[in-house]
């Protein structure tokens, strides 16, 4: 999995008056937290955050707050109610030895026979979840719609990938393909033929 690296200064906790600062300074207050790390508090710029909140794919944070360096995930993020503006962004410690369990974005691949005979891809998952270790973890999944018929869906249970266990739900439905009015014409005028 592709990795970017953030950097992060410290900060101190406890008064609101330091976290308006803070985000008057064009910067993000957020903590770091997870299995055999020590909670921390720290801020980082809002334009670098961009790059992990404002786009589908998913990586392995290498955050360098004040020189230490920590690898950590994007776990969760607030947004202001009127100007979307990240408010405080919380980063999930992990370590190369360890199982990670991370979001994927998926990418379907092939055409569709049922999208061929006039049906309509619907596409409903974005990202799966998955598990697996760091050096394993794939940029995205790829599934294969190329035998989709009308009428069908593609399930998160019927899918394997290599060296990733699938966490999400089993019927998290990821794609169908739907009858379209123009493919239910098409069928009764060749009944009626």
């Amino acid at each position: 999995m592709k990795q970017i690296e953030l950097k992060g200064e410290l900060r101190t906790t406890g008064r609101k008056a330091d976290v308006k600062s803070i985000r008057r300074a064009g910067r993000v207050p957020c903590v770091l937290y997870g299995e055999g790390v020590e909670n921390t508090s720290f801020s980082v710029d809002a334009q670098d955050l961009k790059a992990i909140t404002h786009t589908p794919n998913s990586y392995i944070i290498n955050l360098n707050i004040d020189g230490k360096n920590q690898l950590a995930i994007f776990h969760a993020v607030q947004y202001h109610p009127v100007t979307d503006e990240a408010l405080h962004v919380d980063f999930l410690a992990i370590s190369a030895d360890k199982l990670v369990t991370i979001d994927v974005p998926i990418v379907l691949t092939g055409s569709s026979e049922g999208v061929k005979m006039g049906g309509k891809l619907m596409v409903h998952s974005r990202k799966l979840r998955v598990r697996g270790l760091i050096d394993e973890l794939p940029d995205e999944l790829k599934v294969d719609v190329t035998h989709l018929q009308l009428g069908k869906q593609i399930y998160a249970g019927k899918l394997s990938f290599d060296k990733v266990q699938i966490v999400s739900p089993k019927n998290t439905l990821i794609c169908a393909v739907r009858l379209t009015r123009s493919a239910i014409a098409a069928a009764a005028a060749k009944e009626e033929e």
